[in-house]
């Protein structure tokens, strides 16, 4: 989120700089300008005033007024002419400039033929050459005679504007540097118990149902919102808890009733004769309710038991358990093989060898006479697996996305020992220790179960 917040600020923050600083920057240009105009308008003023009083070529003031211009032009190399309304010169510098026939001199010098002052020159900016043009008329006796022209250069005035915009360029840079310390700081501020409450939920979905969101600042709002997490959590937690030791509590009272009436069941067999098969049937149902009951203590227990994390050799723990299970499967004609190298991962090795006992049972039961089940222990560069295979008649697609699920078993297998609660008890281990279980197709037929868990412990 911070990614997508934090652009989106500096972009605004950007926006309002350069809101300022582009007016700022036209003013710093136009202020130069001005100024350069203002003392152009001074000069040609004062030049004006100076030729008022010419009466004529090669007299003692038309001298005067040459020997200004001179000295002008030598200093700031700007071009200026005394010129009459015909167009001949009353005095100039350099000597070799005239006025020209057209452009901005003429226009502006036939400005002021008509007495007034020429029009202010467009603004120029540091990356054009343009020159400024100021004329103003020489008047006597309420007449136009002559017209003062100043042509400057714009070099200096450029570079002084072009220094100006490098100082609020800088003043820009510094404030937008400000700017994104500011919103780094807003950002992290804001976000800081997002990411807390993000890292928590994300914990409570793993299964570590006691995490809660830690005080971590930030605005009131999102403060009212951690507080109100936990107390949704703190309920959660008691309801699954108190389901849990329902379950529980249940499934143990549940077992001594059970027990003796299956011992009043016995005893009565002994009066009915033998073979009764009613008597047998009942028998049969009474064992696989207290298996239920069993399976339902176990499934509440492993929803209640912490995981023992460790690092694991399972290879090691999936070959023994491979060697508990083989008498099992050489009763039954199955040939059970294994592949098991040295591989460690991160798990609990009683919930390990539990979730392994469940899916080897559930393989050897399905799988018929003659045929074997396969064992096999891999690993990659960040997880561990255990794959149990077998060629059984296997599993549909709608079977297999059903498969896990609490007392689910499939209708084709209804008539074969099990309360459909084994594999489901299977995954709630291995979850709690951050593993899975996963099922698919074995070709030509069977099924293939995958029990994965990761190669280190998972970092914060």
């Amino acid at each position: 989120m911070r990614t997508r917040l934090l652009p989106l600020l500096i972009v605004l923050m950007a926006a309002v700089l350069l809101a300022l600083g582009i007016p700022l920057a036209v003013g710093v240009a136009a202020a130069q300008q001005q100024k350069v105009i203002v003392d152009r308008i001074d000069d040609t003023a004062h030049f004006a005033a100076l030729a008022q009083y010419v009466t004529g070529e090669g007299s003692e003031r038309q001298q005067t007024l040459q020997s200004e211009l001179n000295s002008y032009y030598q200093v700031y190399r700007i071009n200026v002419g005394v010129f009459y309304q015909n167009r001949n010169i009353m005095a100039n510098a350099p000597a070799t400039w005239f006025l020209p026939e057209n452009g901005e001199v003429r226009d502006a010098f036939d400005e002021a033929l008509l007495s007034r002052r020429s029009e202010d020159p467009p603004q120029i900016f540091p990356w054009q050459r343009g020159r400024l043009v100021v004329a103003s008329p020489v008047i006597r006796d309420g007449d136009v005679v002559a017209v003062v022209v100043t042509d400057s250069p714009t070099g200096e005035m450029r570079s002084r504007i072009l220094h100006g915009w490098l100082v609020i360029g800088a003043g820009l840079m510094a404030a937008m540097l400000v700017a994104v310390g500011a919103a780094l700081r807003l950002t992290g501020w804001v976000l800081r118990p997002v990411r807390v409450l993000d890292a928590t939920t994300h914990a409570i979905a793993s299964g570590r149902l006691k995490s809660r969101v830690a005080a971590a600042g930030g605005p009131p709002e999102l403060q009212r919102l951690a507080r109100s997490f936990n107390e949704m959590a703190d309920n959660v937690e008691d309801v699954l808890e108190q389901q849990r030791a329902f379950v529980a509590d249940a499934s143990h009272q549940l077992r001594n009733p059970l027990a003796a009436l299956l011992l009043r069941i016995e005893l009565l067999a002994f009066e009915l004769p033998e073979g009764n098969r009613e008597i047998a049937s009942v028998q049969t149902e009474g064992k696989r309710l207290a298996q239920v009951l069993d399976d339902l203590l176990d499934l509440a227990l492993a929803e209640h038991t912490d995981a023992d994390l460790r690092i694991t050799d399972l290879g090691a723990l999936a070959a023994e358990r491979v060697a508990a299970w083989a008498p099992t499967a050489r009763a039954k004609g199955v040939r059970l093989v294994d592949d098991c190298p040295p591989t460690t991962g991160w798990a609990d090795p009683v919930t390990l060898s539990s979730a392994l006992d469940a899916v080897i049972d559930n393989a050897v039961k399905f799988t018929p006479e003659g045929e074997c089940v396969e064992v096999t222990v891999s690993s990659n560069g960040e997880t561990a697996t255990v794959t149990v295979t077998d060629h059984g008649p296997g599993l549909t697609d709608e079977e297999l996305a059903r498969i896990g699920d609490r007392f689910w078993r499939s209708n084709r297998h209804q008539n074969i020992k099990g309360s459909g609660l084994g594999l489901s008890i299977s995954r709630t281990l291995l979850h709690a220790g951050g593993g899975t279980i996963a099922y698919d197709h074995h070709e030509p037929h069977g099924l293939k179960v995958t029990v994965t868990v990761p190669r280190s412990a998972a970092t914060a």
